[in-house]
């Protein structure tokens, strides 16, 4: 092999590890920002796939999706009436327990509805709410596991008051959010 032939495959050679690299940069990157921005839930979805490409990819369309809502904070006004709706719930909770933790259900999609996210579907909720409020996505996912029971006559005085405390961390998070979350 002549001398130039040689460099050429020198240079072919570190271009194809310079393009890997800067690939797996990418990718590092990416898994970085997903980490952060999910957190548990990124461990969730990857335990949940295949393969962890799969898994990010659902969290980065999960992104895009909320992208593309008009997410929007409270004015002082709702934000007022939605925490004084809130202490109501409470104090019913003393006599009916069932009954408040329903209401802090439909009180938590309500104050989700006018921030502007879908409430059509619990699981596109919670999907739409991990990329803004993972750390307490897993409140609102236990809350309503028991709201369940509840309506199934299946949950004890204690759970229910659990159900109220998860409740309570997604809405003070929603409540007090005035960033658009992006």
């Amino acid at each position: 092999m002549t001398t130039s032939a040689w460099v050429a495959v020198v240079v072919v050679v570190v271009v194809a590890l310079a393009a890997v690299g800067w690939f797996m940069l990418q990718q590092q990157k990416r898994r970085s920002h997903l980490r952060e921005r999910f957190g548990p839930e990124y461990e969730r979805i990857v335990s949940e796939h295949d393969n962890r490409r799969e898994a990010e990819q659902e969290l980065l369309d999960r992104e895009q999706r909320h992208a593309e809502l008009d997410i929007r904070p409270l004015s002082d006004e709702s934000r007022d009436a939605y925490a004084s709706r809130w202490i109501e719930v409470q104090e019913r909770f003393v006599d009916a327990p069932g009954f408040a933790v329903t209401e802090a259900d439909q009180l938590v999609t309500a104050v989700m509805a006018e921030r502007g996210y879908p409430t059509e579907d619990f699981e596109q909720r919670l999907s739409d709410l991990s990329v803004g409020h993972a750390a307490t996505l897993d409140h609102y996912r236990t809350a309503h596991e028991i709201s369940g029971r509840a309506a199934r006559k299946e949950a004890s005085t204690e759970d229910l008051r659990q159900a109220m405390v998860h409740y309570r961390a997604l809405f003070e998070e929603l409540l007090h959010e005035t960033t658009r979350g992006r």
